[in-house]
């Protein structure tokens, strides 16, 4: 869908036809926190990705992670990147009027992700505001955290993400 200049992924219902976004610039605030998943992260999925996008022995083969660092196997950082951005498409972005993302502004990988642990992501809103060049779009940094069933952090990134407004320059 063309719009103000960009071309905005197109949003799909479950019968295949187009949906409106529920979610749009103005819909995000400052503070507001959401939760997304939980998901099990398994032994074959965690040396499937390894196998097919970072095949270091650490995250394939046991004996070699249990003699690493790491003290046993544990998911690639960047696994650990694409199952926080699915649980998050998942949990809003496929709903929004999302227009993508400038980059990432920092990834911290805190803890091993292990075979059997059970993730959450944790999205804080840190600060929005609208585009000055591009009345039709706003920013909203977001801070993400990959948690583990005690609520520790595992990893944590911080992003911008640049959402379509529904009213083209009203006053933010």
């Amino acid at each position: 869908m063309r719009e103000g200049g960009f071309t905005r992924a197109p949003a799909f219902a479950n019968d295949g036809g187009m949906k409106e976004p529920k979610f749009y610039w103005e819909d995000f605030e400052p503070g507001a926190v959401s939760i997304y998943g939980p998901r099990l992260v398994t032994r074959e999925e965690i040396i499937a990705f390894a196998a097919e996008f970072d095949p270091q022995p650490i995250h394939l083969d046991e004996a070699a992670a249990s003699a690493s660092l790491l003290g046993g196997l544990s998911a690639s950082g960047w696994h650990t990147c694409a199952l926080l951005m699915r649980m998050i498409a998942d949990g809003f972005v496929l709903d929004s009027a999302s227009l993508g993302s400038p980059g990432v502004d920092e990834v911290r990988w805190l803890k091993p992700l292990r075979p059997g642990t059970q993730i959450r992501v944790r999205g804080t809103v840190l600060d929005k505001r609208a585009s000055n060049s591009r009345p039709e779009m706003g920013f909203v940094k977001y801070h993400f955290e990959v948690l583990d069933e005690l609520h520790a952090p595992m990893a944590t990134l911080t992003t911008t993400l640049m959402l379509e407004r529904r009213r083209a320059g009203a006053a933010a």
